[in-house]
Parts: structure tokens; C-alpha cells; sequence
């Protein structure tokens, strides 16, 4: 199963990520543990400059922009 991270301090954007993330994982029929990690020093360690970003297993997939669904389930399907 993979682990889905949400990186952001909890905005909007953030929230808009998480949601298009969880129906791209639907629109698959895919089960993935989605986690939201708001801690700065947490976030810090990924190296990001700018957020939301996703990261999937621990790699940085995407950052600073709000992906769709659609887009999201392409990375997921790699």
C-alpha cells in the first residue's frame, strides 16, 4: 500500500490537494494511506521552498501547485 503525504501548513490549497488526491486514489480503486504533515520542520526535510506539495513513499512527487485528480492519478500510476 503506498503512503500518500500532504505537505502544507493546512490552507486552502492544502485541503483542495488532499481532496483531489483522495478522489484520484477513488477514481483508481487504489488504497493508499494519506497522511497531512503540517509541521514545518517536517515539511523542511522534504526540501521545499513552496507548498502544497505531494510526496508518495517518501518521494516528492509535486510541489507548490494544487494538481487535479486526473493529474494525480497519472503520478500514481507510475
Amino acid at each position: 500500500m503506498k503512503k500518500i503525504a500532504i505537505l502544507g501548513p493546512g490552507c486552502a490549497n492544502c485541503k483542495k490537494l488532499e481532496a483531489n488526491t483522495r478522489e484520484a486514489l477513488a477514481s483508481l480503486g487504489m488504497e493508499a494511506e494519506v497522511v497531512k504533515i503540517t509541521d514545518m520542520n517536517e515539511i523542511a526535510e522534504f526540501g521545499l521552498v513552496r507548498t502544497p506539495a505531494i510526496a508518495v513513499d517518501g518521494q516528492l512527487v509535486s510541489n507548490g501547485k494544487v494538481l487535479e485528480a486526473d493529474k494525480i492519478a497519472a503520478l500514481l500510476q507510475k
